[in-house]
């Protein structure tokens, strides 16, 4: 449950530097989403989800 929090939070001090830091970058990402089709969202999205679970099956092991 630790891990799960320490991730948790990382993922939010990220994503608010992002849209704290440099909202106009953001808006013009959120626009740039919205014109993707919805099959290239989804291999990305399963690829980033799968990049992350070999990151942290790597992680228990070093």
């Amino acid at each position: 449950m630790t891990l799960f929090l320490t991730a948790l939070g990382l993922m939010l001090v990220i994503e608010g530097f992002f849209y704290g830091g440099i909202p106009s970058f953001a808006k013009r990402m959120a626009a740039m989403l919205l014109a993707t089709p919805d099959e290239v969202l989804r291999k990305a999205g399963i690829s980033a989800a799968l990049l992350g679970l070999a990151l942290i099956w790597l992680a228990h092991f070093i």
